[in-house]
């Protein structure tokens, strides 16, 4: 599904991206983790079409979508939930969610991201600046799934969350998996992200230094000792 060769990013004349390869397959979870810094944002947004790129390619269904505008690749099905959640507090969860199928998908979807997210339909009314931190996650991912995602890039949900709401965002990305979504799931929390993905990249200093299943990398010494503590 989605295929990235080589790509270089750059913010002025500092390199960003360094030739960066993965893939991920229809129906995947794929993890990339990594500290703060290692352009795992960045890769993102290039992905999302609102990071320039000069070097390298992105293919999509198929399709080299390099020189295509980020509302293009929304259309096509490429749909992110930005890091810090960025849902629009003066308006209610209920409008927020609506918006999300502006470029892509249909209002008929609000039933199913109700059906996964409870909470959200309690509180519709309610200004999306009230909820807590862990419902406005929720509402940022629902409001992805609105436009009908072929791939969902999920940058740090976890972010800024207690450690029980954080197994609470992940226990619903596992459940979005199963249900078909595929996902990019960017983490610093790499034991968090492993333990759910497929299959995992590790990113340092804007390079992919280690890839392999999940499961694998979970159990790494150097990834355990350089992002679980351990």
């Amino acid at each position: 599904m989605l295929e990235v060769e080589r790509l270089e990013s750059r913010y002025g004349r500092i390199p960003a991206l360094a030739g960066v390869s993965l893939h991920v397959a229809a129906g995947e979870l794929v993890a990339l983790v990594g500290a703060n810094g290692a352009g795992k944002t960045t890769l993102l947004k290039a992905l999302s079409g609102v990071q320039p790129v000069c070097g390298g390619s992105v293919r999509f269904d198929g399709q080299d979508i390099s020189a295509r505008h980020a509302r293009q690749r929304v259309q096509m099905g490429i749909v992110q939930v930005p890091e810090g959640r960025q849902v629009f507090a003066p308006m209610t969860v209920q409008d927020n969610l609506e918006l999300g199928s502006f470029a892509r998908g249909s209002l008929r979807t609000l039933d199913r991201v109700y059906g996964l997210f409870p909470v959200l339909r309690d509180k519709r009314q309610q200004l999306a600046g009230n909820l807590s931190g862990g419902q406005q996650q929720m509402l940022a991912i629902g409001r992805a799934l609105m436009g009908d995602p072929k791939l969902l890039l999920l940058d740090e949900p976890s972010m800024g969350l207690a450690p029980q709401l954080v197994a609470e965002i992940f226990a619903q990305v596992a459940g979005l998996k199963d249900l078909g979504t595929t996902i990019l799931l960017v983490e610093q929390n790499a034991r968090a992200a492993l333990a759910i993905a497929d299959r995992g990249y590790v990113m340092e200093g804007g390079r992919i230094v280690l890839d392999g299943a999940a499961r694998q990398l979970l159990h790494d010494p150097q990834v355990q000792h350089a992002y679980m503590g351990s």
